[in-house]
């Protein structure tokens, strides 16, 4: 290899770039002539092809061979690419999957073979030989979606249609279209069979394990581990969410990482013929599974749950049963029943109402009912318009929604939701350690703070860790894209968030190293300042804070964010549920905007900034007011003003009045009397504002289709109906209204 790669460097030194050259090719080329047409215009390109780039001309050049039938140089230009690259350790071979290809092509030639069983014994020869996280890496280089490569070569061959002769940077490009979908258009039938046979020579598979519950129940279990390992620690996800799938790649995914991968679906899901219950009995279910894991001589006695969103909250439910093997949890997204779904500050959210039927309705997932978004858009404004109570939504649907009606039930956080999720008690005696990922822009962040809250303010020793990014629901759990929600992450935060939790695993279960990133309690990424900053708690993530009250401004509407405080200053808002003119109203989508959204309310505005300031952790303060009602639900919403006139959503706080000084028990307010809501327990922050930002704040009163109404009647909202609206509801905001923001300097 290494005189291969001197004889290269040498030729590529007394190659001029590539010429003007123009590349031949058969009159009237047309798709049906490629196969027989493609090798020779390869080799015509071949002979002119120089660049003085070796790993580009290296890259380019064992395409052309591979187009030109010249299998064993192909396999030879790849092979000394990778030697030139010299990538890290633990990343696949480059190239694999056309390394692979060539040698099935030079064994068809060398031994008369088909291309099925040669394909099947170049596969074995160099797949084999990976450890099993390496492996599990290359397989997506196998993958790909064989109708968008055709369309790529139809458009490149439609780019050429009755030319005669190409210029050679265009030669190329269309031998690579036909080239990659001619390779992939073999092997790729024939890659899950042999996945499948190295699968099972690499692990032990269960695909049909259940676990009986203590009141009957079965429970659908999946289990992938090393087949030649002594006892493991189990990586255990316990999901509503059942896809055979998902679940499979999250058990290899564990079991490639050198833990039994486990994966239980909750009761009545999959192979369960048990009733669909969500959120109910999860706790005392997933325990069964951790002790049905324990009782198991491949694992030693240790299980670790992770997962997102509901998987999230199901490894908190068990851990209020304290199964004893249960030793560590990384949740992400997580839910919080009864704190952020499906109310959040007591107010319903209506993305909740086909939820039940997304899950509970059969033994996988209804996908099409709940990917029908036009339906539940049309639900939300026929509600709406129609004035009718919020407890008919299902009515109006035409679907019975039975676990959507029994929350209804359950307004406030009574029982029902505190048998759930961890309470006082069972946060301080929870002694093992967690680690919890959440983002500015998750929807579930209330759902991770609560937990960490709660268990730093019943144990403050926990071992509880948090991380913080720039994230969306979604990207938690399938990784971080270059935009999310309109906003580009800072490179610093592009990061493998799985492959992190499997380091913090490895960290507690294994005694490695744990990951640098985790420096602290508290792990931020600085939006804006490409960087990551660490704290011990949510409270010492800045250091000094600065007050902004809320004061009325000018004739335009927009209102002051100052300083100081003026007790006399008020700002009347005025709004009229009897209006629904708005019907059609949709939430906006993206996080970055030229303007608000109407139904944000009042608009206070920061003075610009003089020079740049770091926005760090949860923002407090208090609302001062009156109201005509006797109650109201209030959205608060922070953003950062830029330079150019863009709006980027930085947090919210939702609440209904009445259960702010206690979500177990609702407190009506007195009419037209003084009143203070406190802002607590918040989301957090972390943003560079650049000098000439300035900082916004919108105060509104909920009145949307995609919510539950609060009319202020006093009755239970969810019976409310247009006749109960009464006279428009009016708010006296006072300038004794304050908030507080955390600064770093």
């Amino acid at each position: 290899m290494k005189v291969l790669l001197a004889w290269l460097l040498f030729a590529l030194s007394l190659c001029p770039l590539a010429r003007a050259v123009e590349v031949p090719l058969p009159p009237g080329l047309q798709a049906s002539m490629l196969d027989q047409a493609m090798p020779a215009v390869a080799r015509a390109t071949l002979a002119s092809y120089r660049d003085e780039d070796p790993q580009r001309y290296l890259g380019t050049r064992f395409r052309l061979q591979l187009a030109a039938g010249q299998y064993n140089e192909a396999m030879a230009s790849i092979r000394a690419l990778r030697a030139l690259r010299n990538d890290p350790p633990g990343q696949p071979p480059l190239y694999l999957q056309y390394e692979i290809h060539a040698q099935a092509k030079a064994l068809q030639g060398a031994r008369g073979l088909a291309y099925a069983p040669a394909w099947r014994m170049a596969f074995e020869q160099a797949f084999a030989p990976l450890d099993d996280k390496v492996a599990l890496q290359a397989e997506f280089a196998f993958g790909g979606y064989l109708p968008r490569m055709r369309g790529e070569l139809d458009a490149a061959l439609a780019k050429v249609a009755g030319r005669r002769q190409l210029p050679l940077p265009e030669a190329i490009d269309l031998i690579r279209a036909w080239q990659v979908h001619a390779a992939y258009q073999q092997f790729q039938p024939l890659f899950a069979a042999g996945l499948a046979d190295d699968d099972a020579r690499r692990y032990a598979i269960d695909r049909d394990a259940w676990v009986r519950t203590a009141d009957g129940a079965d429970i659908a279990v999946l289990v992938v581990r090393p087949a030649r390992a002594a006892p493991l620690p189990a990586l255990l996800t316990f999901t509503i969410y059942a896809n055979d799938d998902w679940a499979w790649a999250d058990a290899k995914k564990a079991a490639a990482y050198g833990y039994a991968g486990v994966v239980a679906y909750t009761r009545g899901k999959g192979r369960s013929q048990a009733a669909i219950v969500p959120l109910e009995h999860d706790g005392a279910d997933a325990a069964a599974v951790i002790d049905w894991i324990a009782a198991h001589s491949w694992n030693d006695g240790r299980v670790g749950m992770y997962g997102g969103s509901y998987s999230g909250y199901t490894a908190w439910a068990a851990s209020k049963h304290r199964p004893a093997a249960l030793k560590a949890i990384a949740a992400s997204a997580t839910m919080a029943p009864g704190i952020d779904v499906p109310m959040e500050g007591a107010v319903f959210l209506n993305f909740m109402v086909p939820w039940p039927l997304y899950v509970a309705s059969n033994r996988t997932l209804d996908d099409a009912r709940y990917g029908d978004s036009a339906r539940w858009a049309a639900l939300n404004e026929r509600w709406y318009a129609s004035g009718r109570a919020y407890r008919d939504l299902p009515m109006l649907d035409g679907s019975a929604n039975p676990l959507f009606a029994r929350w209804l039930q359950h307004p406030a956080y009574d029982s029902y939701w505190q048998a759930m999720t961890p309470q006082a008690e069972d946060f301080a005696a929870f002694d093992i350690p967690v680690f919890a990922t959440t983002g500015y822009f998750d929807g579930a962040q209330i759902g991770a703070l609560h937990y960490f809250r709660e268990h730093l303010r019943q144990r403050p020793q926990a071992d509880h860790t948090l991380l913080i990014g720039p994230y969306e629901h979604f990207t938690l759990q399938t990784g971080v894209p270059p935009t999310i929600q309109g906003y580009a992450p800072d490179p610093s935060a592009r990061i493998d968030l799985q492959a992190l939790r499997l380091a913090w695993f490895d960290h507690v279960l294994k005694g490695a190293a744990k990951p640098d990133l985790l420096a602290d309690r508290i792990n931020w990424q600085v939006m804006g300042a490409d960087q990551w900053r660490h704290a011990p708690t949510l409270e010492a993530m800045a250091t000094r804070t600065q007050t902004l009250c809320l004061l009325p401004g000018g004739a335009d509407g927009v209102h002051r964010l100052a300083p100081r405080a003026q007790p006399d200053a008020v700002v009347t808002q005025r709004v009229d549920f009897t209006d629904r003119s708005d019907a059609a109203w949709t939430p906006p989508t993206n996080v970055v905007n030229r303007s608000l959204d109407p139904h944000a309310g009042l608009v206070f505005v920061s003075d610009a900034m003089t020079q740049d300031a770091e926005l760090a952790g949860p923002f407090q303060g208090v609302l001062d007011f009156s109201t005509n009602k006797r109650d109201v639900d209030v959205v608060l919403a922070v953003y950062e003003l830029n330079a150019e006139g863009e709006y980027l959503d930085l947090g919210w706080w939702l609440q209904r009045a009445s259960y702010n000084a206690d979500r177990r028990q609702r407190q009506l307010l007195p009419a037209n009397a003084p009143h203070r809501l406190v802002v607590k327990d918040s989301r957090v922050l972390g943003r560079k504002l650049s000098a000439g930002s300035r900082l916004v704040v919108t105060l509104g009163v909920i009145k949307q289709p995609d919510r539950q109404l609060n009319l202020g009647s006093g009755k239970e909202p969810a019976d409310e109906t247009l006749a109960d609206a009464g006279e428009p509801m009016e708010i006296l905001w006072r300038g004794s209204s304050c908030l507080e923001f955390g600064l770093r300097e």
